[in-house]
């Protein structure tokens, strides 16, 4: 799904359906990587504010998204953990792999030692592909079942709401700018929510080209 069509699947009659399946399978599973989880949140946050009511005739309920895509991601979350301690063995055995190989599982685990397990999954959230990434290896390094549920529950409310809310707010803020440049906003949203990912290339470049 790109960015853009962000905008028309929540245009759609079954865009609550569509956004908690995103957010399930975005953090449940691996296989899938990039879907637009931040992006959809904070656009699901304008939606539901009133943005494009009135040329789409949908709108979608504040308190059903902010109560629904945490629930969502928690489920899928959990089960990208319970998926990588049963079977992260098989998912990383994939050397010609570009996301599925050993070396990704070794820099993950330094990711986790390095920040410590609550704090790693609670920051996972917001950076893409780790986000899909960070709960099955929590999973393969065997992260206590409830150790990893509590820091899952929190960082899922606190991705969530914080997207949810923030777009909501933003959006009864500056509603007739919003209407007026919604896709050109979306693009701008999109380009953000990538900055994380991108932060964090620079600084294994760095540090692989300190280490050379």
């Amino acid at each position: 799904m790109s960015f853009i069509n962000v905008t028309s699947a929540l245009n759609s009659n079954y865009a609550l359906a569509i956004i908690f399946a995103i957010l399930a399978i975005e953090t449940g599973l691996p296989l899938i990587i990039g879907l637009p989880g931040d992006t959809l949140l904070i656009t699901a946050g304008l939606f539901a504010a009133g943005i494009g009511v009135e040329s789409t005739g949908h709108h979608i309920n504040i308190l059903v998204v902010a109560i629904g895509a945490p629930m969502a991601a928690i489920i899928g979350s959990q089960f990208g953990h319970w998926l990588g301690w049963n079977y992260g063995v098989r998912i990383f055995n994939r050397p010609n792999s570009k996301f599925f190989n050993a070396e990704k599982l070794k820099s993950a685990e330094k990711y986790i030692h390095k920040y410590g397990v609550g704090k790693a999954i609670v920051l996972g959230r917001f950076i893409p592909v780790v986000r899909g990434l960070i709960n099955p290896l929590s999973g393969m390094i065997k992260v206590p079942t409830k150790t990893y549920a509590f820091w899952n529950v929190l960082g899922a409310l606190i991705w969530t709401q914080t997207l949810i809310w923030g777009g909501y707010i933003v959006g009864n803020t500056f509603a007739d700018t919003i209407a007026k440049y919604l896709t050109e906003i979306i693009l701008v949203i999109a380009g953000v929510t990538v900055l994380p990912l991108l932060w964090e290339i620079f600084k294994e470049w760095r540090t692989r080209k300190h280490l050379s």
